[in-house]
């Protein structure tokens, strides 16, 4: 597996940052705001944008955990999955929800967790903020707030490593 880097934490930094007043911007304030990563990496993606939020908007925006893996439709459904999720509002009712991940490939984990989102409650809006957008989608998914667009070839991944600053990086098979 050859791996090359693609983007440093500086541009990480700025797409970020872009992002952040994008959103802002869209929601004119963070009120009613609820950010919620995806669960494994794209969590490490909504801390780093909700602390740009705050940064920029003076309020705290806590990150909240929704973790898709029961609602995948590649799992064997024979198997009970826990559900980890964790939130720290009570609802998502008549709320905003800013809904993140690090890569949007075919949309499935979307899909999941817009089902699982959905048995929470009943969002005014859903957002979608992704890191990369590498294309090849398998459902009509379409993310409101992109760092990069990453045209791929379907057999290369992206890779987002998520130590103290976000880097991103392609692998391709040798």
């Amino acid at each position: 597996m050859r791996r090359v880097q693609i983007l440093t934490p500086a541009h990480v930094a700025r797409m970020l940052d872009r992002m952040a007043y994008e959103v802002l911007e869209r929601n004119r304030g963070g009120a009613g705001l609820v950010v919620v990563g995806i669960q494994r990496k794209g969590v490490s993606v909504a801390e780093k944008l909700a602390a740009r939020l705050e940064q920029v908007e003076g309020q705290s925006f806590p990150v909240n955990v929704l973790d898709v893996r029961p609602y995948r439709d590649d799992r064997d459904p024979s198997l009970a999955i826990e559900d980890t999720s964790r939130f720290q509002v009570d609802t998502l009712t008549a709320r905003h929800v800013l809904l993140v991940d690090d890569v949007l490939f075919t949309g499935r984990t979307v899909r999941a967790a817009l089902e699982a989102l959905l048995r929470l409650g009943r969002p005014r809006s859903v957002q979608l903020a992704v890191l990369i957008d590498r294309g090849h989608r398998e459902f009509p998914i379409r993310a409101d707030y992109v760092g990069r667009q990453v045209p791929t070839k379907y057999t290369e991944r992206i890779v987002v490593v998520p130590e103290e600053e976000l880097s991103v990086y392609i692998e391709e098979p040798l």
